[in-house]
C-alpha cells in the first residue's frame, strides 16, 4: 500500500463542504462497502419493474426520438442504451458533395456503484467515395469493412460524455474536456465515473469523472465543479520497475476508482480527494506474469484480457481468472478487508465439468483454441461466472455448487455489469456545474 502523500490541485479549490467519507482510508471503505451491499442485495430482490442489474451492451446507440432509451434484459442477455442524436451531434457535416460522410459511434465507458453509466460518443467521418448521383441523391461507395482504414486522418473528432440514469433516462452531457486531440477517444479503458453520497449510501449527492494520464496526473470532471481539470497524484511505487498496462475498463468501488492491469495488478484513487493517492495491490501470488515486450505486438498485449478479470461482487473486489490449457481451472479470489491480499475463494476444472456431462453442447468440446473466456462476474453473487465459449455460447458456472446453471446463446462481445438499487428510480443526478447540459424524460423502460 502507499501512503506517501505529494502533489496538489492545479486548479481552483474544492468547496469548503467536505464530506468525511472521501478522507476513510482504504481498509474502512472496503469494509463498509461489503456491509452496505448486504443490504443493498436483500432490497433488490424486491424489484419487479426490471431486473437487479443488468449487462449493459458496450456500444451504445443512437436513435431518431427525442429522448433516450434503454432496453433492459435479464442477464446475461444484453440491454442497450439509445442516446437522442440531437444531443450527439456537436460538428458541422462534412460536404454533401465531398468524400466523407459522417458516422456517429458510441459507448458504455464505466458504470458507477450505484447504477449511473458514463457514455462517450464520437462523431467521425469515413470515405464514401461518390460513384453517381441519381435525382439529386448521391451514390456511395459503403465505407471499408476495416473503419479504422476508412476515418479521414485530417479530421478532429467530436467526442460528447453523458451520465445517464438508466431507470428514470436522465441524461447530463459534460463539458468538452480540456485536451489538444483524443486519440482513439471512445476505446480508452482509462476513465471512470464514481459518486458519493453524504450519507454513504443511498441517492448521489455528487459524482467525479477521473482518467489516469502519464507522469502522475488525473484528468478528472468533479460535479461540483463543472469543469475538467488536472490533478497531480501521490507516485506508487511497484515492486518492480516495470509499468501498469491498463487493460480492462475502470472499476468503482469502495469510494475509490480502480484501473486494472489483468498481468500484474490494481492500482486505485479518490478523485474527490484534494491530493489524490495511489494504491497497488499486486494480484495473487502465481498469477503475475513476466513483464511485456516494450515492442508493439497487439496479439500479446491483448491475449491475456478475455481470461481475467478483476471486479466487485457482493461488496467486494476478486480477480478471477481461467487457465489456457487442460484442465482449464477457473479459479476465483476475493480481496481481503484491510486491502493487502488476495484469498482463494473457488477453483473449479471446467474440463470435468465438462465431462461430467455440465456443457449444454456436448458437441462444442473445450480445446486450448475454444478456452472459456470470462465475460463478467455476478455483481450480486460472487459464485457465479458468465463465461463465453467460441464466441457462440454463454455458460453460466456456480463455481459453489461446481457445476453449469444456464446456457445461452452468445449475443456481444462486451458488456458492462451495472446494479440497479431501488433508488435510482427516483434519484437525479447530482448537478454538474453550468456548463452542463440536462435532457430529461419521464421513464420509458422496456424489459425483455
Amino acid at each position: 500500500m502507499c501512503t506517501e502523500r505529494s502533489g496538489a490541485i492545479l486548479l481552483s479549490p474544492p468547496p469548503p463542504q467536505r464530506n468525511p467519507h472521501r478522507e476513510m482510508p482504504l481498509r474502512h471503505l472496503l469494509r463498509r462497502s461489503a456491509a452496505v451491499s448486504g443490504g443493498l442485495r436483500r432490497s433488490l430482490t424486491t424489484a419487479a419493474s426490471h431486473p437487479p442489474w443488468a449487462a449493459m451492451g458496450y456500444t451504445a446507440w443512437t436513435v431518431g426520438a427525442p429522448s433516450a432509451q434503454v432496453r433492459f434484459a435479464e442477464p446475461p442477455r444484453v440491454s442497450e442504451v439509445y442516446v437522442p442524436e440531437h444531443l450527439v451531434k456537436t460538428g458541422p457535416l462534412p460536404d454533401p458533395d465531398g468524400d466523407f460522410v459522417q458516422g456517429l459511434a458510441g459507448v458504455v465507458c464505466a458504470a458507477s456503484a450505484d447504477g449511473l453509466l458514463l457514455l462517450a460518443y464520437a462523431e467521425t467521418r469515413f470515405f464514401a467515395r461518390i460513384v453517381a448521383r441519381q435525382g439529386g441523391r448521391a451514390l456511395r461507395l459503403p465505407p471499408q469493412t476495416d473503419a479504422l482504414k476508412s476515418i479521414d486522418p485530417d479530421h478532429v473528432p467530436n467526442v460528447a460524455r453523458f451520465v445517464f440514469n438508466p431507470l428514470t433516462r436522465q441524461i447530463t452531457r459534460l463539458p468538452d474536456r480540456v485536451t489538444k486531440f483524443e486519440v482513439s477517444p471512445l476505446f480508452k479503458l482509462r476513465m471512470g465515473l464514481l459518486t458519493q453520497a453524504d450519507r454513504g449510501h443511498g441517492p448521489p449527492d455528487r459524482f467525479a469523472v477521473a482518467e489516469l494520464q502519464e507522469d502522475n496526473l488525473m484528468l478528472r470532471f468533479l460535479s461540483e465543479r463543472g469543469e475538467w481539470e488536472n490533478a497531480v497524484v501521490s507516485p506508487c511505487p511497484f515492486p518492480s520497475a516495470r509499468r501498469m498496462k491498463i487493460d480492462q475498463r475502470t472499476l468503482a468501488f469502495g469510494g475509490r476508482l480502480w484501473w486494472v492491469d489483468v498481468t500484474l495488478g490494481v492500482v486505485s484513487a479518490d478523485p474527490f480527494s484534494d491530493r489524490p493517492e495511489l494504491s497497488f495491490i499486486e494480484l495473487p501470488k502465481g498469477s503475475v506474469l513476466p513483464a511485456r515486450s516494450p515492442l508493439p505486438d497487439a496479439d500479446g498485449e491483448s491475449s491475456w484480457r478475455p481470461y481475467r478479470r478483476v471486479d466487485a461482487s457482493e461488496g467486494r473486489l476478486w480477480y478471477v481468472e481461467v487457465s489456457r490449457k487442460e484442465p482449464f481451472l477457473l479459479s476465483s479470489f476475493v480481496l481481503d478487508n484491510d486491502g493487502t491480499g488476495w484469498t482463494l475463494e473457488h477453483r473449479v476444472a471446467l474440463s470435468k465439468l465438462w465431462a461430467d456431462g455440465g456443457h449444454p453442447w456436448p458437441w462444442l468440446p473445450l480445446s486450448e483454441g475454444k478456452t472459456p473466456q470470462i465475460e463478467l462476474l455476478d455483481p450480486l453473487n460472487a459464485n457465479v461466472v458468465y463465461l463465453t465459449v467460441d464466441k457462440k455460447h454463454v455458460i453460466v458456472v456456480d463455481m459453489n455448487m461446481k457445476k453449469v446453471t444456464g446456457s445461452y446463446l452468445y449475443g456481444r462481445e462486451f458488456s458492462v455489469p451495472c446494479l440497479l438499487p431501488p433508488w435510482l428510480g427516483s434519484s437525479r443526478i447530482p448537478s454538474a456545474g453550468k456548463h452542463a447540459r440536462k435532457h430529461e424524460t419521464l421513464p420509458d423502460v422496456l424489459v425483455l
